[in-house]
């Protein structure tokens, strides 16, 4: 299914939402807004007063000049409060706002299938939460500082016009519509554009993050030249798209101000024609020209406003469509929590792919028995390690069932079914924290005793002991300072030490010396007993004692049994066996 695109108004819509837990803060923005526009508009009338208490030489009326100087004072000072309240609530509106989305994004990520996570770069949706919230803040401060002031200033000098000359007014608000023709022309043709670079600088956050977290392989490879030129053309579409949005959105402001221009000499020259009819006063006429310029302005600041709303409803678009995305399937309501496990895992007529039209995994039927270990064996891309994705079900089945101890996993609770596996990967991963959270996941339950015999056991011990601090020495989520081994070896500690019901072993030795393997593969059989295990390797000499070989092709069993009946059937096995032994 195509991905759906939020329009400006389905946004906008959007947007409406999380505006109004804030609705009393706005209300106080609008009520500050007005008091401000106010005490700006009561100042010209207040100097056209005192302009006509000037009559001539020596016909000046020095007290009435007095008291219109207090009350300008006393405007003044409340426009200056208002203006300082309206900026605290929009402040607290535009980050409450902000927080909330991205808290939002937050918990949806969390919630996200694997399939979404696979399936986009981590670059772009980490742009999407901090650089495309950032930018929709900056737009959204902006509306909310300058868009109800300016409609307010706009409303407040026409009111005041007609007080004074309702001919001029009219005048006024008949060139209106031109300005407003050219804004809105312009800001319909900004959107696609500020969206399309929004797109593309998260695609180029995506590759900067590749490069950054793969700088070994791109220069063991020599890719440094290829990633240079990936990064040189998004990099060259992003000014593209970017000059094209500053572009348009740039001539929103000169076009404006030209029509503006165009008011305040309308203005100027019927309001010399009414003033020498005497029709207005010269203070009149004063505080029209003032009116003008002040009603033209705010339209400046708002074409200015609607260019960075346009950024930001871009920018409010991809965090939408982050946030509408679909969850993963929850638990059902009558979930079974698996307690006391057994081990029966039974994959009955299972079919599985991850793109529709590219089957992989078909009608694969399996019985494991409590206690056997399980090894899973075949060329790259068969289906082994999905397997393992079905049986801790981040990935759900299209067809077919995969059953814990009589139950469809369908029908337990994730947390309690991938409680009970312990899994060791070839990719391994840490967080940071010191060595003693990494092992123990955070549970303090757990004595010294306890962790040292798991990391004995685990033959990592040896290594942990000469670190600065022990298991109290602080490591970082990419292992800087140790080994591949090592913390293949923290990992396999982790399995030590909680012993799981049943183990899912996935190339769990792919990086450790062969010597260690050893020694860890005597352990892990020491672990296995009693316990189902899911064993997936590539060399053959680690599962001979495997209860159950499964060769697997293009997502279907093609042989099955014991290492001695697989040589025996001298087929796809056997062919494997003897590839990786033929020189021993």
């Amino acid at each position: 299914m195509e991905k759906k695109t939020l329009t400006q108004k389905e946004t906008a819509a959007r947007l409406f939402h999380y505006l109004k837990p804030q609705g009393f803060f706005i209300l106080v923005s609008i009520v500050m807004a007005a008091l401000t526009v106010a005490g700006t508009l009561y100042l010209p009338i207040l100097m056209g007063e005192a302009i006509d208490c000037i009559l001539g030489p020596g016909q000046v009326d020095f007290a009435a000049i007095r008291r219109i100087l207090l009350y300008g004072v006393a405007a003044a000072l409340l426009t200056g409060l208002a203006q300082w309240v309206m900026n605290i609530c929009n402040n607290r509106i535009t980050f409450h706002v902000t927080r909330d989305i991205r808290n939002r994004a937050m918990d949806k990520i969390e919630i996200l299938p694997l399939k979404y996570v696979d399936g986009h770069s981590y670059g772009d949706v980490v742009s999407r939460v901090i650089a495309d919230v950032d930018q929709f803040a900056d737009g959204l401060l902006m509306g909310f500082t300058q868009f109800f002031t300016g409609v307010i200033t706009i409303l407040g000098t026409i009111g005041f016009m007609f007080s004074i000359h309702g001919w001029i007014a009219l005048l006024v608000i008949c060139l209106t519509p031109i300005s407003l023709f050219v804004a809105r022309f312009i800001a319909s043709h900004t959107y696609s554009m500020f969206r399309l670079q929004s797109e593309t600088r998260g695609e180029e956050t995506a590759l900067i993050e590749e490069v950054m977290e793969g700088q070994k392989v791109v220069r063991a490879f020599g890719y440094e030249p290829t990633a240079q030129k990936r990064f040189d053309e998004v990099n060259g579409r992003l000014q593209k798209c970017s000059l094209q949005a500053t572009f348009y959105s740039s001539l929103v402001n000169p076009c404006t101000r030209f029509v503006n221009s165009l008011v305040y000499a309308s203005v100027a020259l019927s309001g010399a024609l009414v003033a020498l009819s005497g029709g207005l006063s010269v203070g009149q006429l004063t505080v029209l020209l003032s009116y003008a310029n002040q009603y033209t302005k705010p339209f400046n600041e708002i074409s200015g406003v609607v260019t960075e709303l346009q950024n930001a409803f871009a920018c409010a678009a991809r965090i939408f469509e982050l946030i509408d995305e679909k969850p993963q399937t929850p638990d059902a309501p009558d979930a079974a929590v698996l307690k006391e496990v057994q081990g029966n895992v039974t994959l009955s007529h299972v079919d599985f792919s991850y793109l529709p039209d590219v089957p992989l995994i078909e009608d694969f039927n399996l019985q494991v028995e409590k206690g056997q270990r399980v090894a899973i064996v075949g060329p790259t891309g068969c289906g082994k390690t999905t397997v393992i994705n079905l049986l801790m079900r981040f990935y759900d089945v299209n067809g077919g069932s995969i059953q814990v101890d009589g139950t469809d996993i369908r029908k337990i609770t994730r947390e309690s079914l991938r409680h009970s596996y312990g899994m060791v990967l070839q990719d391994t991963w840490l967080k940071t924290g010191t060595v003693r959270e990494n092992i123990t996941l955070g549970d303090t339950s757990y004595s010294d005793e306890e962790i040292i015999h798991a990391a004995k056991e685990a033959h990592s011990y040896g290594f942990i002991k000469k670190m600065p601090k022990g298991l109290d020495t602080m490591i970082t989520d990419d292992g800087a300072g140790m080994s591949q081994g090592q913390k293949q070896l923290l990992c396999i500690t982790r399995v030590m030490l909680h012993v799981p019901e049943m183990l899912i072993l996935d190339e769990a030795t792919s990086s450790i010396d062969t010597r260690t393997e050893q020694r860890i593969q005597n352990a892990f059989a020491k672990l296995m007993e009693g316990r189902t295990s899911f064993i997936v390797a590539h060399r053959l000499s680690t599962i001979q004692n495997a209860d159950i070989i499964l060769v697997m092709r293009d997502g279907k069993i093609i042989e099955k049994g014991d290492h001695d009946s697989l040589l025996a059937q001298n087929g796809f096995y056997a062919n494997l066996y003897n590839s990786q032994f033929a020189n021993v």
